[in-house]
């Protein structure tokens, strides 16, 4: 498999701390060439600290970590802290940082490095607002077109939204970034709620986790235990979604998840539906697919995965 260029923009959050986890677990099929902070489940101050938390974790202190939006582009901020707590990764404890945050803004180093990479050759992987993208194309509108893909979780269709009843919180949070995303031409691969609700983190598969006996296993199952008391109270099931790691997953093993072409239009205007992905899955409206909205994973496989990778940090 060839080695893929990416750049991962999250608001970690302890689902996203997971998918970068996953991402370092994978040096031979991922080279990351940086972490960009944006503001979403908690502020950008945070969300920062956790990026440099958990590259340290891991031991990839080498990892470059940039700080981007403060706030969503036209709209009031919203946070998750009732989901994530606080600091967005409560439930582990961990000493505060030493690497810091590079000077250069990370809206500058996402437009600079794709604009310094051969075209077609890094994938943006998004696992929050989609805030940073929005104004790195606004700047530099070359540059959507220089991108391999971009492979992002956010949205919902068939299972609605989760903090509204028509909206997944990564899109609510900036619609109108989602809205300047969806028709950038970039390519797309969408992973919504329809197939991160089928990634639960159930006792079994964490068990499986916290025999690793690692530090980063024990912190991951310690993250996972809080972020998932949320879902469980919420939807009654045997552990939560496991939501940011499927966009890693994919890059991975794409044959883990099946899904279709599709129009997707981001609603900003109705005060009921704001952040409403309106996924035209058949084909009624006439309009062009600008996304590949995944539906189905292999949950087994994708936990397999994640339980291999953990176990090399």
């Amino acid at each position: 498999m060839e080695r893929r260029k990416i750049i991962i923009d999250t608001d970690p959050g302890q689902d996203d701390a997971a998918a970068i986890m996953l991402a370092f677990g994978s040096p031979d099929e991922l080279e990351v060439l940086g972490l960009c902070a944006v503001a979403g489940n908690v502020p950008l101050s945070f969300t920062s600290r956790n990026l440099r938390i958990v590259c340290e974790l891991c031991g990839r202190s080498d990892t470059k970590v940039y700080e981007g939006a403060l706030k969503p582009l036209n709209r009031p901020q919203v946070t998750a802290e009732h989901v994530h707590g606080r600091t967005g990764l409560d439930g582990a404890e961990l000493p505060e940082p030493t690497m810091a945050a590079q000077a250069q803004n990370a809206i500058d180093f996402i437009i600079e490095t794709l604009r310094r990479e051969p075209a077609g050759t890094v994938t943006l992987c998004t696992l929050g607002p989609l805030t940073n993208i929005a104004t790195a194309f606004a700047r530099a509108p070359d540059i959507a077109g220089r991108a391999k893909e971009l492979v992002m979780m956010g949205g919902g269709f068939f299972e609605g939204g989760n903090i509204t009843p028509a909206a997944e919180f990564n899109i609510y949070v900036d619609p109108d970034a989602a809205k300047a995303v969806f028709a950038s031409g970039i390519p797309i691969v969408m992973m919504p709620l329809d197939v991160t609700h089928q990634l639960l983190t159930t006792k079994a598969r964490v068990a499986k986790i916290a025999a690793i006996g690692t530090r980063p296993a024990q912190v991951l199952v310690e993250w996972l235990a809080f972020f998932e008391r949320f879902d469980i109270e919420k939807y009654g099931s045997d552990g939560g979604p496991l939501h940011d790691p499927s966009v890693i997953a994919y890059l991975l093993k794409p044959e883990l998840f099946s899904g279709r072409d599709c129009n997707v239009e981001i609603e900003t205007g109705s005060e009921l539906t704001v952040g409403m992905t309106v996924v035209d899955w058949w084909r009624v409206s006439g309009r062009q697919p600008n996304a590949k909205v995944m539906r189905h994973v292999d949950a087994d496989g994708f936990f397999d995965l994640l339980t291999e990778r953990v176990a090399r940090l």
